[in-house]
């Protein structure tokens, strides 16, 4: 099968867009999220506001950017795993993209503390993962067995997973960033697993 072949003017889009969002993310843990003005982003960044609103929609947008890729990531490595493994393990081999992103644990902890502590983020984090949902959930239904109610019970294993996900992050950030999100994400599915 051949490659799709990207455009260099989409990657260099998704260079800039990266970079801006990282810059603003920056910021956003140093000064605070409340704090930091879009004025300020694009300053730190080189560009005018203008061109950072070619790019995002305002200041949540930024915050959020990089939950959108990664769920496309983590439905990307989800298809790469054997069909024959089991739903929960390619789930978490899934979900360990999100360790991979290059940050410092220190910078880890700040900006997931940001996205709990801001009501208008925590819903828009809410949502984004909600969208992981809609990936993953396609790439589940074929791996299970065939039913009438086999789409729905692979939204329920995406949305139960995503759900681990997200308490074994508010646990990891009010635990001040120690020990393993994935160690804590496996002990959120073994409570729901163990208790039908």
């Amino acid at each position: 099968m051949a490659q799709k072949v990207i455009p260099i003017r989409a990657q260099t889009r998704a260079v800039v867009r990266s970079l801006l969002a990282r810059t603003a993310l920056e910021l956003f843990a140093a000064k605070g999220y409340d704090n930091t003005t879009v004025e300020e982003v694009a300053a730190a960044a080189g560009v005018s506001r203008r061109t950072l609103f070619n790019y995002f929609r305002g200041k949540d947008d930024l915050a959020l950017s990089g939950l959108s890729e990664q769920g496309e990531l983590i439905a990307a490595r989800f298809a790469e795993r054997p069909a024959d493994e089991d739903l929960w393990a390619s789930l978490r081999a899934a979900f360990h993209v999100l360790e991979e992103i290059e940050m410092t644990q220190e910078s880890r902890l700040e900006v997931t503390t940001l996205l709990f502590d801001n009501d208008s983020l925590r819903f828009g984090h809410a949502e984004k993962q909600a969208r992981w949902q809609g990936l993953l959930a396609p790439l589940i239904e074929p791996r299970l067995p065939d039913s009438d109610r086999r789409t729905l019970e692979a939204r329920a294993i995406a949305a139960a997973a995503i759900t681990c996900l997200q308490a074994a992050s508010e646990e990891w950030v009010r635990i001040g960033g120690q020990g393993d999100l994935l160690d804590l994400y496996d002990t959120a599915v073994r409570a729901i697993r163990r208790h039908p």
